[in-house]
């Protein structure tokens, strides 16, 4: 009997904190404010913050005076930008090439593999002229 209790019990507990779970809203991106003037819409990733007013049935929203002049700056920095691009490419302007190794850095590079070579070819004439009798075993055919 004690079982069934305390069985029902945890089934109602956990219905209860599923349900009052469920109530909850869900958290969204924008979170919405009523001000004097309208309202203020709060971006909770960026904290942006937007004046908004109802106008003929719609929600109207505008950038606070702010943002838009960081808007205005990033939009003529973005069109001076464009406009310096089309200049270069109809004055024949190229894609820079880019730089090759000096004749320095080509024969320091020459050198080390060179010496690699060598060091990797001395291993190579040492396991051939070493005799497998040395090791106590049989020579094998070489194909």
């Amino acid at each position: 009997m004690r079982q069934v209790i305390a069985a029902l019990a945890f089934g109602l507990a956990l219905g209860w904190s599923h349900s009052a779970g469920a109530q909850e809203p869900a958290p969204g991106r924008f979170s919405m404010q009523k001000s004097e003037t309208g309202f203020a819409r709060l971006d909770t990733e960026t904290g942006e913050v937007t004046l908004c007013q109802e106008k003929n049935g719609a929600l109207v929203c505008r950038m606070a005076a702010d943002e838009r002049a960081a808007f205005e700056r990033e939009l003529d920095l973005l069109t001076k930008r464009v406009e310096a691009l089309e200049k270069a490419l109809q004055g024949g302007a190229t894609a820079t090439k880019p730089d090759l190794p000096t004749d320095e850095e080509i024969d320091r590079t020459m050198s080390i593999m060179e010496r690699m070579m060598r060091k990797f070819m001395d291993i190579v004439k040492e396991l051939e002229g070493r005799d497998a009798t040395d090791e106590g075993g049989p020579v094998p055919d070489k194909t």
